[in-house]
Parts: structure tokens; sequence; C-alpha cells
């Protein structure tokens, strides 16, 4: 019969693989707890399986809570590869007019975040030709206002 220090070192093991290939951080939780549980059956050999299971149980749920009450997001969106508002203060050319009700399109002289025609979207009507500065990314769509 297998020791049940060997059993949660081995799903300890796989819960760490499986966070390390799934990349959330929850299953890191489940996967610490439960290589502690196999530590805490190597220190105490004859400790009864619902006390290893209560031990997973509450290591597992009180190390979750206690990370994710502390986590703090340090940005609402990423854009890999782009440094942060970047973009922003840029001035471009629209080649299709824009209005409140209607998207448009500006063109940049330089590429702006990989491309040089972007849909943009303003508060005001912008007439083609004109140039236009960003003041804000809107999902795939850049922010407009008329300089």
């Amino acid at each position: 019969m297998i020791d049940a220090m060997w059993i949660w070192g081995a799903i300890g093991l796989l819960l760490l693989a499986v966070e390390i290939s799934t990349g959330t951080v929850y299953v890191l939780w489940f996967g610490i707890s439960a290589l502690c549980v196999a530590l805490a059956t190597w220190i105490f050999p004859n400790m009864p399986p619902a006390v290893q299971f209560a031990v997973f149980a509450a290591l597992s749920i009180g190390s979750l809570a206690i990370w994710k009450l502390n986590y703090k997001k340090t940005e609402t969106h990423s854009r890999v590869g782009q440094a942060q508002g970047e973009e922003i203060g840029r001035t471009g050319t629209v080649i299709e007019s824009v209005n409140p009700n209607q998207n448009g399109k500006i063109s940049f002289v330089q590429g702006l975040m990989g491309s040089r025609e972007w849909v943009a979207v303003s508060n005001e009507s912008i007439e083609v030709g004109s140039q236009a500065k960003v003041v804000a990314v809107e999902g795939n769509a850049l922010r407009i206002i008329k300089i």
C-alpha cells in the first residue's frame, strides 16, 4: 500500500503542473495545500484520512480566501507589449469622417500599436482630412478630438 504522504505529494505536484499550464493562480493554492498535507502525514504518519481531508480543505479554502482578499489587480486592461498610455496624445489624419452616430477611421504617419489605420470614435463631427488627437483607447477603437 502506498503511504498517504506519497499520494498527497503526487496530488500536490499534479495540481502545481496544472497551475503552470493554465497560469490562473487559483490552482496554486490547492497544490501547495496538498504538499502541506503530504508534509503533515510525513510528520504524523498515523493521521486519519478524515483529518487529512479536513486539513487539505481548510488550507485550500483559507489560502485562496486570503489571496483573493489581498490580491490587487494593478492594470484593468492589458495591452501586451505596449507601454500604457503610449498612444494618448498622438495626432493623425481622419481618412473616414466620424461623428457621434458613426465610427470613422484615422491614419497615422508612423504605426500606432502595430497599425497605421484605426477605427475612430468621437463625440463631435470630424471631416476627412482633418487632424485629430487621440484622447483614449476604447476597446479596438481610438477616441479622438479635432485639433
